[in-house]
């Protein structure tokens, strides 16, 4: 009886263990489901937005106003009246030269027209009688003519002597050298004791008018033309009616803080560079800026209405260079699509083709994606940002940097 008891035990276990494995295989719908091991993708819903697009160009700073001061007259320098490196009005006295020659000959002009209208006044007297001896014939017609002749000369002479007197005026005010500009003085070049010459080529000092300030860039015409093209297509509009702002961004890498605009843009292209200036100007009252420095300017081209955004981390390379990015489709699987992009606008990818209006595109878990694999979408949330702004594209930040191209 033994042997039949061990031979049904093994038989039994086998039973049992078949009877949990089909309860197991119905187990009730509250169990764990097949989705719970699909990966989880972060997404972005594809919104076309307004983007004002802009682009960074190299600069220096340059003066509003420059003035070169030299003498015009010559002389003995006898004082300087500023502090260099200081601020000055417009009309301050720079210089004084010794104006005892000046005021000699000035006072000589004047002796020389008092002269000329005492003969002006004899004249006159003399040519009213003259006329009247001429017309009782007591005199000939030609004593009446000289007498005439005489007057006419002396009214000469008065008025050459006037102009001396107004130049010897000129050049004595001369002598004291004023300020033509406000601004900012450079260094002298002479000290007291030092003697100048009229119009002579080295300038006694330099002022230059730093608020508002000028900033040169250089733009490449064939970048200036795409940009007028894409204007006449319709592809950009202009960022209203008034000039274009401009900011700028500074040796070391930070923002000047005042907002500046474009002022003119040059009509000639530079042969050697194949380049056009372009001069915006930028409000200076601390005078952080000073000329010769070198910035970067960044300047508002237009406004792209149906503009498409992408954050950066959403976009790879394939194999060829071309940008990618995952999109889930309808059916939750993933799809790899060859993107053509035009720019970078902050941290941001500008599309131009490649993605639809209400995809969702994969920003968050982009290294875990497979072409063709079921996901389980959530909306992808930046960071720093409060949770009303997941799930479309963001907006068009406030401090883009410089346009790449990333075909």
């Amino acid at each position: 009886m033994r042997p039949h008891a061990s031979f049904r035990l093994p038989v039994l276990s086998a039973a049992v263990a078949a009877t949990v494995l089909l309860s197991a295989c119905g187990s009730p719908p509250g169990g764990p489901s097949p989705a719970e091991g699909m990966p989880e993708m972060g997404v972005l819903t594809v919104k076309p937005q307004p983007v004002t697009l802009t682009t960074e160009l190299p600069g220096r700073t340059v003066p509003y106003l420059i003035a070169e001061v030299r003498p015009q007259v010559g002389g003995i320098v006898q004082t300087r009246q500023f502090t260099e490196g200081g601020d000055i009005k417009a009309g301050q006295t720079l210089y004084q030269i010794d104006p005892a020659t000046y005021r000699a000959s000035y006072a000589s002009a004047q002796a020389t027209l008092a002269k000329a209208q005492a003969n002006l006044r004899t004249a006159k007297l003399k040519a009213q009688r003259y006329t009247e001896l001429v017309q009782i014939k007591a005199v000939s017609q030609q004593e009446g003519d000289d007498t005439d002749a005489a007057l006419g000369q002396a009214e000469a002479d008065v008025a050459a002597g006037k102009a001396s007197v107004e130049t010897a005026r000129i050049n004595l005010a001369f002598a004291r050298m004023d300020a033509p500009i406000s601004g900012r003085i450079g260094r002298s070049s002479v000290t007291p004791g030092a003697l100048v010459t009229a119009n002579q080529a080295t300038a006694l000092t330099t002022i230059q008018q730093l608020d508002p300030i000028y900033i040169d860039v250089t733009q490449p015409s064939a970048a200036l033309l795409r940009l007028r093209q894409a204007m006449a297509r319709g592809d950009l509009e202009k960022a209203g009616d008034a000039a274009a702002k401009v900011s700028l961004l500074l040796e070391d890498g930070s923002t000047y803080p005042l907002q500046g605009q474009l002022a003119f843009s040059d009509v000639t292209v530079d042969q050697n560079t194949g380049s056009i200036t372009l001069r915006a100007v930028f409000p200076n009252p601390n005078a952080e800026l000073l000329p010769g420095m070198y910035v970067r300017a960044v300047l508002q081209e237009g406004i792209k209405e149906q503009g498409v955004l992408v954050p950066q981390q959403a976009v790879s390379r394939n194999g060829a260079g071309k940008p990618t990015a995952f999109v889930v489709g309808a059916d939750h699987k993933l799809q790899l699509r060859v993107l053509e992009t035009d720019r970078e606008v902050g941290d941001q990818w500008l599309v131009r083709s490649g993605l639809k209006t209400g995809e969702q595109v994969v920003v968050e878990g982009v290294s875990r994606a497979r072409d063709g694999i079921e996901v389980k979408t959530v909306p992808w949330q930046p960071k720093g940002k409060p949770a009303t702004a997941a799930g479309h594209a963001a907006g068009t930040p406030s401090a883009p940097t410089a346009p790449r191209a990333a075909n």
